[in-house]
């Protein structure tokens, strides 16, 4: 097997893949305009692509590096957020322009609902571990919608601050991490009261959020501080603050939670980070303004 980071380079519509180990770019995939995020299905086949600038959904073939299908639809003003249903039938995509989040079914990737958040700015989309919900940040309306993935029914709408954008809940699946990018927060939720348990200042413009498999350490990319902010999950309390490249975005860790890797859009490389040491020990070139990104293996 692989181990493959799929990146998208926005400013360039390509997606390059680099090899995870060596950090050669081993194929390169030309999409629509500006893509943003990307969801991989589990045997690390197939990558779903937002192309925010051009409006459209490019299906990957991760295997063979090449572009199987591009989906439009009229209502996709600024596909951004995009995740995959937990038997991977469907495919949920957030436009933030029209406020709306899509259900697509893979099996013909035809737009099969449209659903509304009726809240400002719907940017993300981000599921729990086990799929069940759905986690959508509004950015022009401070909350985050929690969608039932099955019924669609939207559960609630949870004030978090000032613009957010990362999110991601817990492995343990008991707390949601979010990152607003406008106030500078990470507030820790309770998903059984939905209240705010915890609140940490980060750096500047936290954008992104994920966590090590084992659920120790979140990891957040300041994109205007050009660092990322290590959160010992057990304190939830920052422990280090690491130099990344200038603008820091799409984070991701391996499958052994020893590295991990952060997408710097303005110096066209992605920050190794050893994880038992916490430090940055290389850079692996992009392409240009890289900022989505997925680890994988094929």
């Amino acid at each position: 097997m692989t181990e493959l980071l799929v990146v998208l380079n926005k400013d360039e519509d390509t997606v390059s893949y680099v090899d995870a180990v060596s950090g050669q770019t081993v194929g390169v995939i030309n999409v629509d305009h500006n893509p943003h995020e990307v969801a991989v299905t589990a045997d690390g086949s197939i990558s779903y692509v937002t192309n925010s600038g051009g409006g459209t959904v490019s299906v990957l073939d991760n295997r063979n590096f090449t572009e199987l299908q591009r989906i439009s639809h009229p209502l996709f003003k600024f596909p951004h957020g995009v995740g995959l249903s937990a038997d991977e039938h469907e495919l949920f995509i957030a436009a933030t322009r029209s406020n709306r989040v899509f259900v697509i079914d893979t099996s013909d990737m035809e737009v099969k609902e449209v659903l509304a958040t009726h809240q400002k700015a719907t940017h993300m989309i981000y599921l729990d571990p086990d799929r069940t919900r759905i986690y959508i940040p509004n950015i022009g309306s401070d909350n985050i919608t929690i969608m039932d993935a099955a019924t669609r029914e939207i559960i609630t709408h949870i004030p978090v601050g000032a613009g957010p954008e990362g999110a991601a809940v817990h492995p343990d699946g008991r707390t949601l991490y979010v990152a607003n990018q406008h106030d500078n927060n990470l507030h820790v939720i309770d998903l059984e009261s939905y209240e705010v348990v915890a609140s940490r200042r980060l750096g500047t413009c936290p954008i992104r959020l994920t966590f090590t498999p084992d659920g120790r350490y979140a990891l957040i990319p300041n994109r205007e501080s050009n660092d990322l902010s290590i959160i010992d999950t057990a304190r939830q309390w920052e422990i280090k603050r690491i130099p990344t490249g200038v603008w820091p975005g799409g984070t991701v860790v391996d499958g052994t939670g020893s590295r991990a890797f952060v997408a710097n859009n303005k110096t066209n490389d992605i920050s190794v980070i050893d994880m038992e040491g916490i430090v940055e020990i290389t850079r692996y070139p992009a392409g240009i303004h890289p900022d989505g990104m997925a680890y994988t293996t094929v």
